[in-house]
């Protein structure tokens, strides 16, 4: 049995559970998985089982209830340092710990109009003047990053700090958005989108999000 137990909502439509679930994957641990659907009558009921804020994801472990993505981060980056979940410089850590926190707590034009929806395809939806200057925004500061601090690192694998971090797994229900709704970007922002989807925990996600049989009327659009 494993130690851990990570609840998550749908693959295919809950962001902040693959943030959640990628910072567990990043940090190496064995987790059982938890999958409640979303927006079904029974879902709050099934959710406050194990969460106290009612909401996805929460990792569970030695009788601790951890909510929210960066919460998660932060614990599991407490448990195991040497997987480097932030960076193990101080100004590049405190650089990925502010953008973080800056996804976690706007682009509300981005989310509410462009939810994500993994298996789908809405080239030219959703995109009004406050989307895109969320996508500027965001684009800007991948740019910065690799710019600033990727090169900084032994190994570059195309990440915002180099390697695959808390930072990226911020950040990836983003890049799945931008392919979804056919986002035209800038060289250098595709191929930063391009490294997140060949991630092999971002395929395993993807993969499992295209062959959930629930569907959420409000963000399929077409």
């Amino acid at each position: 049995m494993a130690e851990f137990t990570l609840v998550i909502g749908n693959k295919n439509y809950s962001s902040w559970s693959l943030r959640g679930w990628l910072m567990a994957r990043i940090a190496g641990i064995e987790f059982e998985e938890i999958v409640i659907p979303l927006d079904l009558p029974e879902t709050q009921a099934a959710i406050r089982k194990h969460s106290p804020s009612g909401r996805v994801p929460v990792l569970l472990h030695r009788g601790l209830a951890i909510w929210e993505s960066l919460a998660i981060a932060e614990y599991l980056n407490d448990l195991k340092p040497e997987v480097n979940l932030w960076p193990p410089s101080a100004a590049a850590r405190a650089h990925a710990r502010s953008i973080s926190s800056e996804m976690h707590a706007g682009f509300a034009d981005l989310r509410a109009k462009m939810p994500m929806n993994i298996r789908a395809s809405y080239p030219g939806k959703g995109m009004t003047p406050g989307v895109r200057a969320d996508i500027e925004r965001i684009t800007g500061l991948w740019r910065d990053c690799r710019k600033r601090f990727s090169a900084a690192f032994d190994k570059d694998e195309g990440f915002l700090f180099g390697t695959f971090g808390a930072a990226d797994a911020m950040y990836a229900p983003v890049v799945t958005r931008l392919r979804t709704y056919g986002v035209k970007v800038d060289k250098d922002t595709d191929a930063y989108c391009t490294a997140v989807l060949a991630h092999p925990a971002m395929k395993d996600w993807i993969d499992a999000a295209k062959h959930e049989p629930w569907l959420i009327a409000e963000y399929e659009l077409a």
